[in-house]
């Protein structure tokens, strides 16, 4: 019995002992607070602004032709003759290659002389069936007058049946030869490599030349690339959050370090319709007009969407911005410089140096450096002058 009275006593001293350390604690954390909230928190402050903003998404990419081709034989032979070679610009149906021709030359001149026997053959055919009608209408005349039999009249007809089939037997074959003669024409054609017409509206050059004269060629094997440079493609990726700001026709501006002082003018010429399952990226397509041919494909690129511009939009420092309490808010500077209040805002257009604030409508001066010192009234210390007020658009003009 004693000792559960001792160990109840034990435990009411510790019990006790413990209140009065926690009230202790709590008592000189009030007093720090209260400590804090009274001393001024020294801040820099930066006057809200109206200046024009610009949301632009920039991405990099790269440059292709907006055709490009390998020219081939569609027959084997050895190579005769090339007259073309890297850079130089081709014209519609410029003849750049020729194959030897010796071979297919010959098959013409045997497809042209079976074409002339047939045509003899057809001759003779129209002939002979002139001759077989002349008999029947004999044979047919004599019946009448009961001089020729009947055999000889069923025989006469069957004569001029069978020249009549040997007839198109002998026109049948003239039109195999002629087929024969055009397909000898055709492949004889083919040891001549021409660049395919364009209706002249490409700027087509050599990129590259894969063989030499003298080279044993099989059917396709490529002999030169054909591009074309008067107009080129820039091909860039976006992420799902741009993909939908994106347009058919929009204006994009293009720069590559090839010409750093420079930059080229583009719109959006085609959007996948798909987005890549492991990037989350579409591929986008942007037209170029190259009238100098001073872009090449292959250059690295850099481009420019403008997605939106606020003229006039009300601007504060993106520093100035912060979370309290999971919304976003600046601290204004009060009117006489000595408080500061959390002023929740909804953000528009942002970068790395300006923030939009679309609501509410704010004016006077924000805190930039120290606010995550302050609570909402505190007092603060503007160490200097710091010059505050409003900014016209010529004054400060952004972009994202």
């Amino acid at each position: 019995m004693k000792k559960i009275i001792l160990i109840g006593t034990l435990l009411l001293a510790v019990s006790f002992f413990g209140w009065q350390i926690y009230q202790r604690v709590n008592s000189d954390k009030e007093i720090v607070k209260r400590g804090r909230e009274k001393i001024p928190v020294a801040v820099e402050i930066a006057p809200v602004q109206q200046a024009t903003v610009q949301d632009i998404g920039r991405y990099s990419g790269s440059l292709y032709p907006k055709a490009a081709f390998v020219l081939a034989p569609k027959i084997g032979g050895r190579l005769e003759k090339i007259w073309v070679n890297i850079g130089d610009e081709l014209q519609s149906g410029q003849l750049i290659a020729v194959l030897d021709d010796a071979e297919y030359k010959q098959q013409v001149s045997q497809a042209g002389a079976e074409l002339d026997v047939a045509r003899a053959n057809l001759l003779e055919q129209e002939n002979a069936l002139e001759n077989a009608k002349r008999e029947h209408e004999r044979a047919v005349a004599l019946r009448e007058k009961k001089i020729a039999s009947e055999s000889q009249l069923d025989a006469s007809l069957s004569d001029l049946k069978a020249q009549e089939a040997k007839l198109k037997v002998a026109v049948a074959r003239v039109a195999q030869s002629e087929a024969v003669m055009r397909v000898a024409k055709v492949r004889l054609e083919y040891t001549r490599i021409h660049v395919p017409g364009n209706n002249g509206t490409a700027y087509r050059v050599v990129g590259e030349r894969f063989v030499d004269e003298g080279a044993m060629l099989a059917a396709n094997t490529p002999i030169v690339s054909i591009i074309d440079i008067g107009t080129l493609i820039a091909v860039i990726h976006v992420v799902e959050q741009d993909y939908p700001k994106i347009s058919v026709g929009q204006e994009a501006v293009i720069s590559t370090d090839a010409f750093p002082d420079r930059s080229f003018s583009g719109k959006v010429l085609r959007i996948a319709p798909i987005l890549k399952e492991k990037s989350r990226e579409a591929r986008i397509e942007i037209e170029i007009p190259n009238p100098h041919k001073i872009l090449k494909p292959g250059m690295f690129v850099r481009v420019q969407i403008q997605f939106e511009k606020h003229e006039n939009a009300t601007v504060v420092p993106t520093a100035a911005v912060i979370k309290r309490n999971n919304a976003q808010g600046v601290f204004m500077v009060g009117p006489e410089g000595k408080t500061a209040s959390f002023v929740p805002v909804t953000p528009g257009i942002v970068n790395s140096k300006i923030t939009e604030i679309r609501t509410p409508a704010i004016s006077g001066s924000v805190v930039v450096l120290g606010q995550h010192l302050l609570e909402d009234g505190a007092s603060i210390i503007i160490p200097g002058s710091q010059v505050t007020g409003n900014q016209t658009a010529e004054d400060t003009k952004t972009d994202l």
